[in-house]
C-alpha cells in the first residue's frame, strides 16, 4: 500500500498564494477587447486558461493544439506564467 504525503499546510497556502497572483496578472495584462471579440469556444478556452494557467485543458476546449492556442494566448496579451 502507497502512504498518503500531506504537504504542511504552510506549503498549500503559499502554493495557493502563488496561485492567486498567477491569476491576478494573467487578467491584468490581459487585452479583454481582443477576447471578447472571439468565437464563443476561444473566449472561453482563454477565460480557463486565464482563471487556471492550464493550456492544455484550455486548447482541449478550443479545438485547437496546444501551439495553436498558444499562438492566440500571445495575440490575446495573456502571460505565461510559470
Amino acid at each position: 500500500m502507497v502512504k498518503k504525503i500531506i504537504p504542511p499546510q504552510k506549503l498549500v497556502e503559499e502554493w495557493i498564494k502563488e496561485d492567486e497572483e498567477a491569476k491576478r496578472i494573467r487578467r491584468s495584462k490581459a487585452d479583454w477587447n481582443f477576447i471578447n471579440k472571439q468565437e464563443p469556444l476561444i473566449k472561453l478556452a482563454l477565460i480557463i486558461y486565464i482563471e487556471t494557467g492550464d493550456i492544455y485543458k484550455a486548447a482541449k476546449i478550443a479545438g485547437l493544439t496546444i501551439d495553436e492556442f498558444n499562438n492566440i494566448r500571445i495575440k490575446a496579451k495573456i502571460p505565461s506564467i510559470t
